[in-house]
């Protein structure tokens, strides 16, 4: 049998949106179930969980069957399939001060293929030449270590994308009007690539433009976002209010929302034309009734696992988070793309708050 590595590889040379929903099954699951049993061999901790709970374990005969562990257990166990000092890298979620904060550790495999799984989804959208970049955050996020987690990443992440990087905003989250205006006028008549997380786009880009009474004018821009919904839903802000604000007040006219997490990096959903996540060929959504466990009909919302074929270091290919959502059918959104899209509807009642942008407005 081909080496784990090797099989993640070949299988990510896949169209990421490629695959019928029936069609993705039929490859994927023999790589998840390799992905249980070398967790379960390698990760004791892991191991101890899933043994009693899923007997069938390392041979499931379909996603559903797929054993699962609850996103909190990376906040309070070490969860490693590699000796944790052989780690290239070590990533840590958000977390408000006091709370625990996942802990995901990478080997050099695991970094390749999310990277290569983000680069071959992202060009689905961005297209395959980099663009000018306006981070819509601080620079102080990725220059402070003590900040550096999955805001930063994100940032990081998603900056290879990008060339000429600019930065919206100061240490102090004030807006840096001249030198964005420097950087539009230097990019006059080019896409811009912008990026930031959710809550940092609406509070001090579009409601604080909206404060001065002022626009900034970026038509041929493409805004990524992404977590910090929980924020918004208070304010009973909705996707529709959001892209309208985004529009309005920089005159960006494609807002495209993404849903992931650092426990599974790389195997990120992105949401279509019509407003709907999408799974691509590595990564896929179940829903599962938040009481029973059990997986629901489409059409019908529960709490979230997320499934990918990237953890390799570490037990995190088979999550249920602490989300609710609802599928929405399988292979036949008007968008075009084939395989499964959902919908995000929030957290579940008196789950721990968590989120990038989140974080940061609390």
């Amino acid at each position: 049998m081909e080496k784990l590595s090797t099989s993640v590889t070949e299988y990510l040379r896949a169209d990421p949106f490629g695959f019928t929903a029936a069609q993705k099954e039929d490859q994927f699951l023999g790589l998840i179930n390799r992905l249980t049993a070398h967790h379960a061999e390698l990760c004791p901790d892991y191991s101890r969980i899933i043994r009693p709970l899923f007997p069938a374990g390392m041979e499931a005969e379909s996603l559903s069957e797929v054993p699962f562990i609850p996103v909190r257990l990376f906040k309070l166990l070490d969860l490693s399939s590699i000796p944790v000092a052989d780690a290239v890298r070590t990533m840590t979620s958000s977390g408000t001060t006091g709370q625990q904060v996942s802990r995901i550790y990478l080997d050099k495999e695991t970094s390749t293929a999310q990277t290569r799984a983000l680069t071959q989804i992202m060009g689905s959208v961005l297209g395959k030449s980099r663009m000018p970049m306006l981070v819509v955050d601080s620079s102080a996020v990725i220059k402070d270590r003590a900040m550096f987690s999955a805001r930063g990443a994100g940032i990081r992440g998603f900056s290879m994308f990008g060339k000429d990087i600019e930065y919206a905003f100061d240490e102090n989250m004030n807006l840096r009007t001249e030198e964005i205006n420097r950087f539009l006028e230097k990019h006059d008549g080019s896409p811009v690539f912008l990026f930031g997380f959710t809550f940092m786009v609406w509070e001090h880009l579009c409601e604080e433009l909206r404060r001065r009474g002022k626009v900034i004018s970026i038509p041929s821009g493409i805004l990524l976002h992404g977590g910090g919904w929980k924020k918004l839903a208070s304010l009973n802000i909705s996707n529709d209010e959001f892209r309208s604000a985004v529009r309005d007040t920089t005159g960006v006219q494609k807002v495209v929302n993404y849903y992931g997490m650092v426990e599974q990096t790389g195997s990120i959903f992105v949401e279509c034309d019509e407003g709907y996540l999408h799974s691509s060929s590595y990564s896929e959504i179940i829903v599962r009734d938040p009481v029973t466990y059990k997986v629901v009909a489409n059409g019908s919302e529960g709490v979230i696992q997320v499934v990918s074929v990237l953890p390799m270091s570490y037990p995190g290919h088979s999550i249920l988070t602490e989300d609710m959502g609802t599928v929405v059918g399988n292979d036949d959104c008007r968008c075009g793309r084939p395989g499964r899209y959902f919908v995000i509807s929030g957290r579940i009642k008196d789950a721990e708050v968590r989120g990038c942008s989140d974080t940061f407005a609390a």
